[in-house]
């Protein structure tokens, strides 16, 4: 089964946490922020996980040491374009796809200006990021699921950005650039024939909702849709306008 999109758990480090506890957390930063990269044993921050462990800094602190550290900026900033950079602090600080032009247009001004530490911290200290994470919530993923408020380009650019657990964000190119600049909604794509995939004309794929539809009279509860895959995009606008959630987009395998 190929995996889409999945709804994600929130991740938090709780008062008088154990230290298996602590370790949950840590991996869960290290995923998050470093684009599910494989970390080797000596690329972990130990002095900072050390600070973690000991309260000197909250969760929100730990992503930041991740974000400003040299392997953030050797994986991320040394190797990608302004542009796609910009993509991966806003997936892995804030977890979602850039919202508009006027947004990487920003990020590049605080770089240009106050450089790279103040502008990871300007997603790391936004209120944006304390609304959502506070100081103890590990960033997940938000947008691959519809949220109260949310637009289906944000839902379909997420999918641009969340391929699932098997993938990771190396690649240097913005992947949103030209749907963000032309101001224009971004299409659902599936991996191409020779990456690993196949052609998706001809699947079906299972849509899985909670909270769908509305009134006093509506009873309220988890529901499947089967699709085909040129139905696909129609049939999330349509849960959305219903006020649907959606959980998981899975291929139909049998």
């Amino acid at each position: 089964m190929s995996l889409w999109v999945q709804a994600s758990d929130a991740v938090e480090l709780r008062p008088n946490a154990t230290e298996d506890d602590l370790q949950t957390v840590i991996r869960a930063v290290y995923k998050q922020v470093l684009g599910n990269a494989h970390l080797l044993e000596g690329d972990r921050l130990t002095e900072a996980e050390s600070y973690l462990r000991n309260g000197n800094i909250t969760v929100r602190g730990f992503v930041r040491a991740v974000g400003q550290s040299a392997l953030y900026q050797a994986q991320f900033f040394n190797n990608s374009y302004q542009y796609r950079f910009i993509e991966l602090n806003c997936k892995h600080f804030l977890g979602r796809a850039p919202q508009d032009q006027v947004e990487i247009s920003r990020h590049v001004l605080i770089y240009n200006e106050q450089g790279y530490s103040a502008d990871i911290d300007s997603y790391i200290d936004s209120d944006e990021y304390s609304a959502a994470f506070g100081e103890n919530v590990v960033p997940y993923a938000r947008n691959t699921v519809s949220q109260l408020g949310s637009k289906t380009v944000d839902f379909n650019r997420a999918f641009t950005l969340f391929r699932g657990d098997a993938t990771s964000d190396s690649g240097k190119s913005a992947r949103l650039i030209g749907d963000l600049g032309g101001n224009i909604a971004s299409k659902i794509s599936f991996p191409a024939k020779g990456s690993g995939g196949i052609s998706s004309t001809g699947k079906r794929f299972r849509i899985t909702t909670s909270n769908a539809g509305s009134g006093s009279n509506y009873r309220r509860s988890n529901f499947v849709y089967e699709v085909s895959y040129a139905q696909l995009s129609q049939k999330i606008q349509n849960i959305q306008k219903l006020g649907g959630k959606i959980r998981s987009i899975t291929e139909v395998t049998n």
